[in-house]
Parts: C-alpha cells; sequence; structure tokens
C-alpha cells in the first residue's frame, strides 16, 4: 500500500457513521456526524435527540470500551445491554457530562470534585506556617487531616430529646412520643417495669441520676419476675434501632420522625471546617485552607495569583488556571467548601465540564445535555467559548439544545422529529447553519423567532412580602411579588434567585411549587399512577367487566407474581450494579394473563398504559375524571409521553411539568416554576407562555424563574437580581414591567432583552 492511499484510509475515519438506529422512538435513523466539530441535535421535546445521542451513541461508545477490560474487571461493572442499531462506526470514547446532581456524599465538595483542594492541600503542606506535615494533614477525607469530633464532615447529629418526650406526662400517661413505644408496647414494658425509676412519676420531676438512665444509659441486664431483659436508654436506643439504618429504606412514617427528630449542627470542635486544630493553625499570608475553601472562588483566585514561590510554580500556575476556569464558566460566586450534593442540575454539570477542559487527552467526543440550563444569556456565551475550547483541542463535540444562540455557533446540526412520541423519530435535516435556516422544518422556521413584548400588563390583585431575607448572598432583601399576575425573577447564574424564591416562598398558604427534583419511588410510578389517572381508568375496566378495580392496579392483585407488576426483574449483584432484564413470565407487561384478558373498547389494561396522553385522551371520550386529567398533562406539553412510563425516565423539564399538570386544578394558588422552558423547544415555549396565561386568567399567581427572554418579555412584572454573582449579586437591581427595563434599564438582563425584542 502507498503512503497516500494509507494516508487516505486514516482519513476515512472523519466522520462518526450510524446506520439504522431504533433506540426508543427512533425510526431507522442513519445519519453521518463529522469528527473534531461541534453538532447540536435539535428538536422538540421527546423527537428522539437524547435517544440517539444519548443511547445510541454515547452508550455504544461505553459498552465497547468496558469490553476492553477484563473479565474480571468487567464482573464490577454495569452489564450496557447493545444499544438497538444495526452498525456504528468510526467511534471515538465517549465522555457524557449531564445534568445528574452530584453524588450526595457529605463528603464531597466542589474543592474535591475539581481537584482545586488536592492542589491547595499541597501549596499549604509546602507553604504554610507552621509548617505541619504532608498535604494529608489538610485533608478531611484522610484520618491526619479530618477533625476527630465530627470525623471530618463538619457537622454534628444532636437528637432534639423534646421530640422524643413530653416532660409533663409519666410513662404510664404516654410520656414517649417514639414510633413503636406506645403504652404496653413491647419496648414500653421493658422501660417501665426496668426499675431505674417510677413509671408514675412525671419526666419533669425526674432526679439527673433518673434523667441519665432514661436516656443515656448503655445495654444492662435486667430481671422483670422471673425474666431477663436487655435494658439500654432512650436515645441510644433510637440511635440503635432507627438512626442507623439507610433513610430510603425506612417507613415513612419512621423516617418523618426521625427529620424532626435528628438537628444536624456545626461541630463545635472546628466549627464546621471539618478540619484538625493542627490544619487550622498553618497559614499562608495570615489565611488558612478553611478560609480560602469559603472564599467565594473569585476571590480565591485573586490570593492564589499574589502567592509567588518557585518551588510549587508549576502547580500554583495549574491551580490558577482551574480556578480562571470556574470563574470564566460563570461559576466564581461558589466556594471550594460547597457540598457537591446541594449544587443545582446545570451547576453541576458546568463543575464536571472544567475537569475535562483541563485533560490532555484529546479525541475524545464529549456529550452535552442542554449545558445552558440555569443560565442567564450573559453567561450563555461564555459556556459557548468553552464548547469551542473543547472542540479546538481536537475533541469531537456533541450537544442536545434548544438556545438558538448555541445552535448558531454548531459546525454541524442535526434536527429530530417532525414531532414527539410516536409522530418523531425520524430525521428532518442535518447539515450546516444557514442550511437550517432554509430547510423549512419547525427548528429552522423558529430560529428567528422572537416573542413581544405584552402589549398591556395585567393589574395586579395584591402583593405577596418578603422582607429582610438574608440567606445565601441576599443582602437584606426586601420585595413586594404582585399577586394576580406574572412575574419572572431573574439575573445571572448564583446571583440570588433561587434563594429568594425558594427561601421564602414555599410553606406559605396556598403556594404550589412545581421543581424539577427527581420524583421519589419513580420505578413503580408512571403518568397514570402519579395523576391518579389509574383510578377512573381502573374503575372504567372494572365496571366494563363485571370484576374489582383493584385487579387492574400492577401495585395490587392484578400484579404479575414473577415481577410483582414491575415488569422487570432487577438482580442485585451484591459488589456491582444491579442488571434489569425483562420479566419472561409477563414479558415486561406486568398484569397476570388473566387480567389481560379484560378489554375495555377493545383494548386490555397493558395496551391502555401503553398509550400515550394524546392517543388516551381521543379514546376516553366521556367526559369524566380521565379526560380531565388528560386534557391538563396535553395541556402541559406531555402528549407523548406513555400512560405507563416510569417516572424515573423523564428529564427534568418533564418531571417539572408532570407536577404542574397534577396542582392545575388549585384554584386561587400561587405557582412557583423553575426554568420551566428546560427541554422545551422553541416553537413549545409559546405553548407553554399561553399555559402560563390561563393559569394567571383563571385567578392565580404565577412566578416564574426564568432566563429565557420569551418569558421575560412575556411577563406582567419583572424582578431582576444581581448585578452580578455571589458576593456581587444578592440585590435588587430592577422591578416593573419588561417595557420600561427595555426603555430604561441598565442591567445585564436589560442589555440583552433590548437587543432581543430588537
Amino acid at each position: 500500500m502507498t503512503t497516500d492511499a494509507a494516508e487516505q484510509q486514516a482519513d476515512s475515519h472523519h466522520v462518526i457513521q450510524v446506520r439504522g438506529a431504533r433506540e426508543n422512538n427512533l425510526k431507522n435513523v442513519s445519519v453521518d456526524l463529522p469528527k473534531r466539530r461541534l453538532t447540536v441535535f435539535t428538536g422538540v421535546s421527546g423527537s428522539g435527540k437524547s435517544s440517539l445521542v444519548f443511547g445510541t451513541i454515547a452508550a455504544e461508545s461505553q459498552r465497547l470500551i468496558n469490553e476492553t477490560y477484563s473479565a474480571f474487571l468487567q464482573s464490577f461493572m454495569p452489564s450496557l445491554g447493545r444499544p438497538d442499531v444495526d452498525g456504528l462506526h468510526n467511534l471515538s470514547a465517549a465522555i457524557v457530562v449531564d445534568q445528574e446532581r452530584m453524588g450526595a456524599n457529605s463528603r464531597s465538595t466542589v474543592g474535591t470534585a475539581t481537584d482545586a483542594y488536592t492542589m491547595l492541600r499541597i501549596v499549604f503542606s509546602r507553604l504554610g506556617t507552621p509548617h505541619i506535615g504532608t498535604s494529608g494533614a489538610f485533608s478531611f477525607n484522610l484520618p491526619e487531616g479530618m477533625c476527630p469530633r465530627c470525623e471530618g464532615v463538619g457537622q454534628i447529629s444532636d437528637i432534639d430529646i423534646d421530640q422524643l418526650v413530653d416532660r409533663s406526662k409519666s410513662l404510664n400517661e404516654g410520656a414517649i412520643t417514639v414510633p413503636n413505644f406506645a403504652v404496653d408496647s413491647w419496648y414500653w414494658q421493658i422501660m417501665a417495669h426496668s426499675g431505674f425509676y417510677d413509671p408514675d412519676k412525671k419526666l419533669r420531676d425526674f432526679t439527673e441520676r433518673e434523667w441519665a438512665d432514661f436516656l443515656h444509659k448503655p445495654q444492662v441486664k435486667v430481671k422483670v419476675g422471673s425474666n431477663n431483659f436487655t435494658y439500654e436508654g432512650l436515645v441510644v436506643k433510637v440511635q440503635r434501632t432507627m438512626l442507623a439504618k439507610d433513610r430510603d429504606a425506612m417507613q415513612s412514617h419512621i423516617r418523618a420522625f426521625v427529620d424532626r427528630a435528628v438537628v444536624f449542627r456545626d461541630c463545635p470542635e472546628c466549627e464546621g471546617t471539618r478540619l484538625t486544630r493542627a490544619a487550622l493553625s498553618s497559614r499562608i499570608d495570615g489565611v488558612n485552607i478553611a478560609d480560602c475553601s469559603a472564599m467565594q472562588i473569585s476571590d480565591l483566585a485573586a490570593f492564589v495569583r499574589r502567592i509567588e514561590d518557585p518551588s510549587v510554580a508549576p502547580l500554583l500556575a495549574g491551580l490558577r488556571e482551574l480556578l480562571d476556569s470556574l470563574v470564566e464558566i460563570g461559576l466564581g460566586y461558589l466556594s471550594l467548601d460547597r457540598a457537591s450534593g446541594t449544587l443545582s442540575g446545570g451547576e453541576a454539570q458546568r463543575v464536571k465540564m472544567v475537569r475535562h477542559l483541563g485533560s490532555s487527552l484529546t479525541d475524545i467526543t464529549y456529550v452535552f445535555d442542554e449545558p445552558t440550563t440555569g443560565l442567564h444569556p450573559h453567561d450563555i456565551q461564555r459556556m459557548n467559548d468553552l464548547l469551542l475550547r473543547l472542540r479546538d483541542k481536537g475533541n469531537t463535540v456533541l450537544v442536545v439544545e434548544h438556545k438558538p444562540e448555541v445552535i448558531e455557533i454548531a459546525d454541524h446540526v442535526v434536527d429530530l422529529g417532525p414531532r414527539a412520541g410516536t409522530a418523531g423519530g425520524e430525521i428532518c435535516y442535518s447539515g450546516d447553519v444557514p442550511g437550517l435556516r432554509a430547510s423549512g422544518t419547525l427548528t429552522g422556521n423558529h430560529l428567528a423567532h422572537r416573542a413581544k413584548l405584552r402589549g398591556e400588563v395585567r393589574t395586579p390583585t395584591g402583593f405577596l412580602s418578603i422582607e429582610g431575607a438574608t440567606q445565601h448572598n441576599l443582602q437584606d432583601v426586601s420585595v413586594d411579588i404582585p399577586t394576580g399576575v406574572l412575574t419572572v425573577v431573574t439575573g445571572v447564574a448564583g446571583s440570588g434567585k433561587s434563594s429568594l424564591i425558594h427561601g421564602n416562598l414555599p410553606g406559605r398558604e396556598g403556594v404550589v411549587v412545581a421543581d424539577q427534583s427527581p420524583i421519589r419511588g419513580s420505578r413503580r410510578s408512571n403518568p397514570a399512577t402519579y395523576t391518579g389517572l389509574l383510578n377512573p381508568i381502573r374503575t372504567a375496566f372494572a365496571k366494563a367487566n363485571g370484576v374489582k378495580a383493584a385487579l387492574f392496579s400492577a401495585n395490587s392483585e392484578g400484579a404479575c407474581p414473577k415481577c410483582n407488576g414491575i415488569g422487570l426483574v432487577y438482580t442485585d449483584l451484591a459488589m456491582m450494579a444491579g442488571v434489569a432484564s425483562v420479566c419472561e413470565e409477563c414479558e415486561g407487561r406486568r398484569f397476570t394473563p388473566e387480567v389481560l384478558t379484560y378489554t375495555l373498547d377493545g383494548k386490555n389494561i397493558h395496551e391502555v398504559l401503553s398509550m400515550s396522553i394524546e392517543e388516551a385522551y381521543g379514546f376516553f371520550t366521556a367526559k369524566g375524571q380521565a379526560r380531565t386529567i388528560l386534557s391538563r398533562l396535553n395541556d402541559v406539553g406531555l402528549g407523548y409521553l406513555r400512560l405507563g412510563q416510569p417516572l424515573n425516565t423523564l428529564s427534568g423539564g418533564e418531571r417539572q411539568r408532570l407536577k404542574l399538570a397534577i396542582h392545575m386544578a388549585e384554584k386561587g394558588a400561587t405557582y412557583v416554576l423553575d426554568e420551566p422552558t428546560t427541554g422545551l423547544h422553541l416553537a413549545d415555549v409559546d405553548q407553554l407562555l399561553s399555559l402560563l396565561d390561563r393559569l394567571v386568567d383563571a385567578g392565580n399567581t404565577v412566578v416564574v424563574i426564568e432566563h429565557h427572554q420569551a418569558v421575560m418579555a412575556h411577563a406582567d412584572w419583572l424582578i431582576d437580581l444581581g448585578p452580578g454573582a455571589g458576593h456581587d449579586g444578592g440585590r435588587i437591581v430592577f422591578e416593573g414591567t419588561p417595557s420600561d427595563l427595555v426603555e430604561k434599564g441598565d442591567t445585564l438582563t436589560a442589555r440583552h432583552l433590548r437587543r432581543y425584542v430588537g
């Protein structure tokens, strides 16, 4: 083979070829994606973007990488099924940077997740005075550095005794309020007959000795009549039998009790810094490592720039670059000691992104899921720069995204559709951005689409007042939120929007919060069970067949006995991730063969639960509860979801719209929505706006935290926080109508909205 021919052969791998992809709703899709370029995937929610990018390309890349490990190592990895696709050629290793919240592990912080804290530890171990040892002495996750009292967590749990007992009663009167300790119960009898105190004496009259025996006595043998028992103090017993258990495995009433009874407070020994006294004593320029971790990252970057020392010069350069990247990506308002589990989905995705920017790997495929979630238009430009930097290092960057600002910078666009669910799953366009504009597809037509400012704004019916709010970075904020209108709260990421709204409105009478957080217990739940739609469906089946309704619930009598009505059998493999396989008995239908013989208008319960919400709306034509719920689900733009789709397969935006649909029946409520445009195509944003209008016109108050300019333009009232993020934010920089902001405003939001409405 000549050199030229060899070079040609090597160059023929410059596209990723997808052939015949059928995952979920994809209809035999074939497409070529240029490598070392930025490709954006667009299309309405449910059109098949995620199935193509995550479910097919990324999934197969990760499966092939796992296959290169030894059989022994593979036994510790989750077994990934091969996606339903005829062929995938020229794949490179894929790294998925998604919006899954980072593990809620109490030991993980922004500093440990980005390695910034590791670098800082080494700097302190070399330059800190007094010198106290290696970098391990500054780690709260290693025995030599962690505070001995709280073991490096920074908080200790205390039991609130008054949640366990009523001091005004005696044991015989039921002084113990802990679940399972009722008068005459087994636990109660051991305590009442122990002989350490009088069961008729009120707890407030106990001597110090009796009180100590009652609450804190370690296990001892006691004789009651002719029987021997083991006695232990109430707190000791509660800690052993309840607090040692995994919170998610508890019954709900016990979980509620534990949440009330256990209070967390800063550890008195290390004052919440997690570190030993020795680690806190070592300083650089009068500042210790805990002070550095608590600084806002933008301030820490300035502090690190002032340190000059040739012995750690390369390390300092790496740390500066990392901190500068965090600032550049719009995360300068975080601090390194911020717990990873408290970051929003968008923040978590950006933290993961920074880790890859410093990587020396190239020719990787990076896959992003709506990286602009939670970003103000001002921050989107910085996000775009980062995506381009990753591409320019020689990587293939695949992005699922709806924002026109991101679509504009793409080298290549793949548009899926034409609609959602069964009406989607086809490629409507593949090519460059000018071609997309002229393509006549839904996305192409909406690229230049702009929402107009409201002609007439509605008049408020009253106000919800927030006074002197100081959560997180809020600087003593007082504000009146108008009722009976659509209010949009905006500002750059980290300006204090969530702290202001989520910190002060929930819990007030009539306030309904629909957010993107996961829905508990969602493996068994689906839109039909979650919205209460299953009740009228079960009743209709029972009536039509003269049998009882419980047969038509997969969580009750009609469930397939082999999989308990889940449709899948989960095999727990002890040391590795469990594997789910379709139940052989019911073939994933979830019900017993007998139940599947009963029909309603020719369909069995499995066939009805396989319908999309839109199809079901056409199937249940009689006016009634089912029709009402289905029309609400259609209204929030979820018509393409299947009634029986497990909730744990829904995206954050879909979960929020589902919660909204449930609450829509409540009149005179205040709805709090957090970025409801997440996951919505440009064409669907108009539908969302008309839905918000209908909610307001029905007499409700709607408060939306949002960055999407179409929603800002549509508002009756805007509250803009800023001027910047972190300690540069936390103040209200504008309150008024969108047209006032466009005419007179001088905030970052004003500049972008002015440009948007043109």
